[in-house]
């Protein structure tokens, strides 16, 4: 039977069109010669969306989940919002036409070619912020990020691919690549375009024999290619989501499909009516859309035939290498590491961190048995090395356990398995693990450091956010720090033993005034590594491996080492003379160990709290531990929720109180929005995080904004259902007075009544108030931080009366609860019973007024108790 001919939608008047997906699917953009942008809406038959009235011949097209940027010929690059569908802002202009836009996997970043010499690269929150590439001799054609957006990769007119490195404030050239791409004026249709493979290890380019390609990353060597596909130069070209696959379309009209693993052509379609200038997987379907020099759009549906649909359905495939460098290094192909994750298997000196193969093993051992990892299509031998079936062992017997080794069989010839507690894996801090080459090692208020790998040693720069008190710096590093502490007073650092070195702590204070540098650093015994560090305006601290807590002075001056009662150490954390550990207690009913926390006063040599649990639910991970500004100690769990330890400073008194559950964020009540919190620092009784977007576990580069948001103790949940004046106020007001009444686009239902949210404030506000009378009683206080603490009990009081007369003005005359809350006032002067009587008296609730008046003649007599009559009859 014949093939169905596609029909084109006519996007654009006749010209040059380019698209571009949102990373969720769920939209489409093209931009064409014409001064409209069309926005569809994917698997909706209705008219797209129009944004009219942009720039005239938009040349290039990159799109975020909410936002798009294009860019035009008169060298303009607009941002557009997709949630208002209008224009956000001119991010930069050009001189000269611009060709080409590539966002960061984050969207922080926006990538711009331009018949100018120099790439820009442009932050799309802040404008003002722009890295500059200046290494090329002409103008580029095209820009690409790799799929950790460490990487840029650019192709230049000159016939050279130009790859730069944006792990520092400037960026760096790592590697030109000569030979590979075609020398093209930036105005032809003829790519060469440099595509990412999925799994970050290598990329793909057309050639001027026209064929794609693949480059490795690591040496740069030519790997894999495919040949033969077509018969003029190559226009477009993309991987499938998943790396499976490969698109390419040329001058000779065709369209071709290609299976990665073999690189033999799957399908080709030869009936393209027009030049393919553009094309774009869907994230997730079976389909693929391109766009023509005619101003067409064709979204081709079931593009890959059903015989090979299946490849699109497999998790990350591995780019197509010649040899396999991961089944050559670990005897074992491993999955190829996602957002270009470097292979672990390169780094021993990193066995044992969260980040080591032992977890990459025991990831590798739950794959399917019914489809392996590792075929041996180039009859190098190693599919054998797994087992005789090509298949990892699925025995008991063989797998991975926790602590790296594996069960024993018994004497009588069955392999059987001994149980093996679920272990709280350690963790540093405001560290996050390696992606792509390089990660955070610390990230807090003063500033951040990280690391970038170098192969054969690190680089680590410090910045601060305040440049006028402390300088930034940059080093090389051939230890290969991998903790990290920063405050206002130094630099904190450790790194894991080494044939060469035992593992040790360096100290680099910001400021000295000897002749010599006070920087010092102190090994660790044989055979210990350092779990976890942290860093005060008093000591160091260092928890190991061998269960002991080391404490030094700020110049290298041991102080205590003590040994924990708990085992194995989770992590650290300090303030001032205080020192918190955490550690994996006993195991629970779930198999997994329960943390268990202390806390000691080492100028006083005192402890405070003593392997006490922390309070975490079943399944529930612990994500950070941190002291505020106020020093109190602070938690962030894996469902993200932050909890303050009150009464810490108290011997069996300590209790984790919820202060915000980030779950019932205002932000989130449409249900449209997906974000998570990475914990920075508790500052100015608010909570310092970054956004995470897109799916993200961990934040990364270029180095993103810091978001803060008000405490609200989960009293209620996020909002009430509809109620029928909720309902009459979704109607648009007829009097234009009453449009701030009018609800958000994002509220689905009602906020909280006014009772609830006082209830929410005043239970908030008690939880500081108590925090703040603690540390006043136990330190030496000021006149101004009394002062302070006697204005909150003020405020605590003057909420309980405002609740009080939202309880009047309530219909239900609730005056048993009116009592009650007459009752928590604080104040013994009389002065707010007083005024409470008056607020039932304005509101005609006189028996109300009567028991308040009562109550207030029990506390002159110190007998305030329980009313015990009721008022509902009132």
């Amino acid at each position: 039977m014949a093939q169905q001919r596609l029909r084109g939608l006519p996007a654009h008047p006749p010209g040059p069109t380019f698209l571009a997906y949102t990373p969720n699917g769920r939209k489409l953009i093209t931009v064409g010669l014409n001064n409209a942008i069309r926005v569809f809406e994917t698997g909706s038959d209705d008219e797209p969306t129009n944004i009219d009235n942009a720039q005239d011949s938009n040349t290039a097209v990159a799109a975020a989940n909410d936002f798009f940027v294009t860019g035009s010929e008169d060298g303009t690059v607009c941002k557009y919002s997709l949630e208002t569908n209008s224009l956000d802002g001119v991010l930069v202009r050009s001189t000269l036409p611009v060709r080409e836009i590539a966002l960061s996997p984050d969207g922080n970043w926006a990538a711009v070619a331009s018949d100018e010499l120099a790439v820009k690269v442009v932050n799309t929150q802040d404008m003002t912020r722009v890295l500059y590439l200046r290494e090329q001799s002409r103008p580029v054609k095209h820009v690409s990020f790799d799929v950790s957006g460490t990487y840029l990769a650019v192709s230049c007119s000159d016939g050279l691919i130009y790859v730069y490195s944006l792990s520092s404030e400037e960026p760096q050239l790592i590697k030109k690549v000569d030979g590979l791409i075609k020398a093209l004026e930036t105005d032809v249709e003829a790519s060469s375009k440099v595509i990412w493979h999925p799994d970050g290890r290598a990329f793909a380019a057309p050639t001027p024999t026209r064929d794609m390609q693949v480059v490795s990353r690591s040496d740069w060597e030519k790997q894999r290619a495919f040949k033969s596909g077509h018969s003029g130069d190559v226009t477009a070209a993309a991987w499938s989501p998943n790396g499976g696959l490969l698109a390419t379309s040329g001058h000779d009209r065709k369209l071709v499909l290609w299976d990665v693993k073999t690189q033999r052509a799957i399908k080709t379609y030869d009936d393209v009516r027009a030049t393919i200038l553009a094309m774009s997987w869907h994230p997730t379907d079976n389909v693929l859309s391109y766009t023509n020099n005619d101003g067409e759009l064709f979204i081709h549906t079931d593009v890959v035939p059903a015989d090979h649909a299946r490849i699109l359905e497999k998790d990350l495939c591995p780019a197509p290498f010649i040899h396999e460098p991961l089944a050559e290094t670990t005897a074992n192909a491993r999955r190829g590491p996602v957002n270009g994750a470097k292979e672990i298997a390169h780094r021993p000196a990193r066995a044992g961190s969260p980040d080591s193969l032992d977890e990459i093993l025991a990831e590798d051992d739950e794959l399917s048995d019914a489809e392996p990892f590792v075929d041996d299509d180039d009859g190098a031998g190693y599919a054998d090395a797994v087992n005789g079936h090509g298949k990892r062992p699925r025995t008991l017997d063989d797998l991975v356990v926790s602590n790296g080794k594996r069960s024993k069989a018994s004497h009588g010839g069955i392999g059987t398995g001994t149980f093996q507690p679920k272990i709280h894996a350690p963790f540093q801090p405001g560290s996050t693990p390696w992606r792509g080459n390089r990660r955070y090692l610390c990230l807090n208020l003063t500033g951040f450091v990280w690391t970038v790998d170098q192969d054969t040693h690190h680089t680590v720069t410090v910045e601060f956010y305040d440049r006028e008190a402390h300088r930034d710096f940059h080093f090389t590093d051939p230890f290969l720090y991998d903790k990290a502490c920063l405050n206002d007073k130094g630099t904190l650092f450790a790194c894991p033993s080494s044939k060469d070195h035992p593992a040790f702590v360096h100290y680099r204070p910001h400021e000295t005034w000897t002749t010599r540098s006070d920087d010092w650093r102190i090994p660790l015994p044989h055979g210990e590594e350092a779990v976890a560090i942290s860093l005060s305006e008093s000591y160091i601290v260092v928890a190991t491996t061998a269960d002991y807590v080391r404490v030094y002075t700020l110049f290298g001056v041991p102080v205590r080492v003590s040994r924990l009662k708990s085992s194995p150490a989770v992590t650290c954390a300090s303030w001032r003379d205080y020192v918190l550990t955490v550690a994996n207690g006993p195991v629970g009913g779930d198999g997994a160990t329960r943390l268990l926390y202390s806390i000691e006063n080492v100028k006083r040599d005192e402890v405070l709290q003593n392997d006490d649990a922390v309070a975490l639910g079943p399944g529930v991970k612990l994500q950070s531990v941190f002291f505020s500004d106020q020093g109190d100690p602070h938690i962030y769990d894996s469902t993200g929720t932050l909890l303050v330890l009150q009464h810490w400073r108290q011997p069996h008194a300590a209790r984790w109180v919820p202060l915000l559950d980030t779950r019932l964020l205002p932000r989130l009540a449409s249900g449209r929005r997906t974000e998570s919190y990475w914990p920075v620092a508790v500052a100015n009784a608010r909570f310092h995080c970054i956004i995470l977007k897109g799916g993200d576990a961990h934040p990364y580069f270029p180095r993103p904004l810091l978001s803060d948001f008000d405490f609200a103790v989960p009293v209620y949940g996020r909002l009430l259902p509809k109620t029928a004046d909720a309902e009459k106020k979704k109607k648009r007001p007829s009097d234009p007075d009453d449009m701030d009444d009018a609800p958000s686009d994002d509220e689905d239902t009602a906020d909280l009544s006014e009772p609830q949210s006082l209830e929410s404030s005043h239970l908030l506000q008690s939880t500081l108030h108590s925090l703040h009378a603690d540390t006043l009683a136990t330190t030496t206080s000021t006149a101004s931080q009394r002062a302070a603490l006697a204005r909150s009990e003020v405020e605590l009081d003057k909420l309980l009366l405002q609740l009080l007369a939202a309880e009047c003005r309530d219909g239900e005359q609730r005056g048993m609860k009116c009592l009650d809350i007459v009752s928590l006032m604080r104040d013994r002067s009389g002065k707010m019973v007083d005024a409470a009587m008056r607020v039932a008296a304005r509101f005609g609730r006189d028996v109300l007024s009567d028991k308040i008046a009562e109550l207030a003649e029990r506390r002159l007599v110190g007998l305030d108790g329980d009313d015990e009559d009721g008022l509902d009859d009132e």
